[in-house]
């Protein structure tokens, strides 16, 4: 198979995914659609995993981490509803995608990864990104109109609304009972209301696991 040919599936594959994950699933903000369909989703997955960028399942790219699939993404996004020139965070950045594509729509966008060789990954495709621990989000480039978790938490900590605008909106899956569930918040006075939007199958970003409850 040549280059060309190689590109030619992906392209089908991108169109594919638009068409049969990302529709159906009620994924329907324009700007994120038309992001979601030019965006190389296959230049963020390691070599090996290529033939596999497309497929609606977790993607994994480093022991214990994985994409979010494309339509639980995809519909994080569509409730985000984000626009140009608006500021968000990625917390749990990865290989860089959903920084891709929120820098396509046009928002000043701020990544942030614990795992330094997917944070190196990330900027040798072009995604400049932040090594740190994730719980605490990054204070330093507050305030943000948007956070996106681009993985699953146990628990979501207090100090991430109070990195949003009021008014400020932060999207991503939280574990309930052993079921990840999207949820999206929105910030009025520094406190965070939530509501769950669909159940989806997401993996585990680290760093927000609860505490284990005391039992005698």
């Amino acid at each position: 198979m040549t280059n060309e040919d190689s590109m030619q599936d992906f392209s089908l594959a991108r169109r594919a995914m638009v068409d049969s994950q990302l529709r159906p699933e009620g994924v329907t903000d324009r700007a994120v659609v038309a992001a979601m369909a030019s965006v190389e989703r296959e230049r963020y997955v390691p070599e090996a995993a290529r033939a596999l960028a497309y497929f609606d399942r977790p993607l994994k790219i480093a022991p214990g981490r994985a994409m979010m699939p494309p339509a639980a993404l995809g519909k994080l996004l569509s409730e985000l509803a984000p626009r140009a020139g608006e500021k968000a965070l990625i917390i749990g950045s990865g290989t860089g995608y959903s920084a891709a594509l929120l820098l396509s729509i046009g928002l000043n966008v701020v990544a942030l990864e614990s795992d330094k060789q997917l944070a190196d990954a990330a900027t040798e495709a072009g995604i400049e990104t932040i090594s740190g621990e994730l719980a605490p989000g990054h204070a330093k480039g507050a305030p943000y109109d948007i956070i996106l978790l681009d993985g699953a938490v146990e628990l979501l900590p207090a100090a991430l609304a109070k990195q949003l605008n009021d008014g400020g909106r932060l999207a991503g899956a939280i574990i309930e009972r052993g079921v990840s569930r999207l949820v999206i918040g929105l910030a009025s006075g520094g406190v965070l209301g939530l509501r769950t939007i669909a159940d989806a199958e997401v993996d585990k970003l680290p760093g927000f696991e609860r505490p284990p409850a005391f039992t005698f």
